[in-house]
């Protein structure tokens, strides 16, 4: 296979081992199986009555083996890989890092994953936070800035589809194969590169109440928006942005 699909299927393994599995490549046939199994635009426009899902735990990532020298990879009799929540900002980091090399300061956003690679601008890269990647820059909203690393958001609120069982979303837990139930909408981290801030921030869905301890934990500034409107900062994450 190309080096570069090799590179990003080591880093999905890289990013499952990071978050002992809350964040897991092999979720991609319990997704199907919840009904996320053509483009999402479609699934969005399917009638419930038509979707009939059913939930499958994942948990599998050790079984795959990768062969660096050959630049292969084994995947069990069962297994589907799904790369969504690493590939973009796998992707981000390495193209920051490639333009930076040539001594620019590079700042790359792909679908809401950030990365930032050479000198920052003085005051650092602003950074509009919003639910969605795609809503204007104009958009009254809390800003941040960063000057290094990357930040990545994850959240609940935009990928839902409808189905006989009731609205589900896109981030499950591995562990069971079900949507994450959580207080979490949507959820920011900052880290020492996207690929680490869109794994811990994926990780915060799934781990619920659990999340602030475990990002206070790692020293990861993150900023949690409940489900009820409330905000939650923790590890550093400036308590005042600019609006």
């Amino acid at each position: 296979m190309s080096k570069t699909l090799f590179d990003a299927l080591e880093a999905a393994l890289r990013t499952a081992v990071m978050t002992s599995g809350l964040v897991d490549p092999t979720v991609g046939r319990a997704l199907r199986l919840a009904g996320y199994d053509i483009s999402f635009e479609r699934v969005a426009r399917r009638p419930a009555s038509m979707l009939h899902p059913t939930f499958e735990p994942a948990g599998r990532y050790r079984e795959i083996e990768l062969d660096s020298e050959r630049r292969t990879v084994r995947v069990p009799d069962g297994v589907e890989l799904d790369l969504g929540a690493s590939a973009k900002a796998f992707a981000a980091d390495r193209i920051a890092h490639a333009a930076a090399a040539s001594g620019a300061g590079i700042l790359v956003s792909i679908g809401g994953d950030v990365a930032v690679a050479g000198p920052a601008p003085s005051g650092g890269w602003p950074v509009l936070l919003a639910d969605d990647h795609a809503v204007p820059r104009e958009t009254p909203g809390p800003v941040v800035a960063i000057r290094s690393g990357g930040l990545a958001c994850s959240g609940t609120r935009l990928r839902r589809w409808d189905s006989s069982l009731g609205e589900l979303h896109h981030i499950l837990d591995p562990s069971t194969g079900v949507p994450a139930q959580g207080p979490w909408a949507t959820v920011h981290v900052a880290a020492a590169s996207c690929l680490e801030a869109n794994a811990a921030a994926t990780a915060v869905i799934v781990l619920g109440d659990r999340a602030p301890g475990w990002l206070t934990e790692r020293e990861l500034p993150a900023r949690l928006f409940g489900c009820d409107g409330a905000t939650l900062v923790v590890g550093g994450w400036p308590s005042r942005v600019t609006r």
